[in-house]
């Protein structure tokens, strides 16, 4: 039996520039959106799920976990989006007794994010000297999941949804899902890597976080003034539906990001909007 209550809280790193030069009219440049990363704590021990991507985010984060004052155990990685984890070697560093952990689909695909020409043309070509040198892989998982104080925390499959081998980590004593790019909150989705076949996929997948019955759910980019609720679930597959249907009666990239503006315009990140309407339409 568990003999510690759970609890969880989350560090957002803030939107930072890019180097992209591909521009909407109404942007003078591309912002990367919020990371959100998630700890997962008991009395004494703690799990951290995605420790982020830049050289300044993963000091951060490495600070904000210390002042927890838990001993982490294990790092959980969500998918192989380089943003998501390549912060964790200075994270293993600063606490040298936890595991790095991912599903050994995830792993694979982590391998080729960490291919060192993949890094150079995609990555440092974006964050020019922001990216750490040293990128350490996840372990493959045995079981899927990490116990946490007599408690389980469950790697869930979710196949596609903004890259392909996705998962997300479920906590059921916190009625959490700590989603991993599969739940958007508040920010623009990255569909760069969805054409129809690949969004389709991406809703089964949110039927599968809505099936785990969530009261708490954190997204993978996020509003950090937007609370971690299931609603989320659905405001996403909303976005995907929009997206969808107004692809296919926009003339022009503009034509798609614009009708897209005009019902989520107050999500963060546009620039994040215009680089999937140019993949569906450009």
């Amino acid at each position: 039996m568990p003999h510690s209550q759970l609890t969880y809280e989350v560090f957002v790193a803030p939107g930072i520039p890019t180097t992209v030069t591909d521009l909407p009219p109404d942007l003078d440049r591309r912002m990367w959106s919020p990371i959100s990363s998630t700890l997962i704590q008991g009395e004494r021990d703690a799990v951290l799920v995605d420790p982020l991507m830049t050289i300044a985010q993963a000091d951060a984060l490495s600070e904000w976990v210390a002042a927890r004052g838990k001993r982490l155990t294990a790092v959980y990685i969500t998918h192989a989006h380089g943003d998501h984890w390549f912060g964790l070697a200075k994270i293993l560093q600063e606490f040298p007794k936890a595991r790095a952990l991912a599903l050994p689909h995830v792993v694979e695909r982590m391998r080729t994010q960490a291919d060192p020409d993949f890094v150079k043309s995609f990555w440092n070509a974006r964050f020019p000297g922001q990216i750490p040198e040293n990128l350490v892989l996840a372990q493959p998982m045995d079981e899927p999941f990490i116990e946490l104080e007599g408690h389980r925390l469950e790697a869930v499959p979710l196949g596609h949804t903004d890259t392909d081998d996705t998962t997300c980590l479920h906590v059921p004593s916190l009625q959490l899902v700590v989603a991993g790019d599969a739940v958007y909150n508040n920010v623009h989705l990255y569909l760069a890597e969805s054409a129809q076949e690949g969004r389709q996929e991406w809703l089964a997948a949110l039927d599968r976080i809505e099936a785990l019955d969530p009261r708490l759910v954190v997204a993978g980019h996020k509003d950090p003034q937007a609370p971690d609720t299931a609603a989320a679930i659905e405001e996403t597959r909303a976005y995907i539906h929009d997206f969808a249907r107004l692809e296919q009666d926009a003339e022009s990239v503009l034509e798609l990001y614009e009708a897209m503006l005009k019902i989520h315009p107050d999500r963060i990140n546009r620039g994040a909007l215009w680089g999937s309407a140019r993949f569906a339409l450009g």
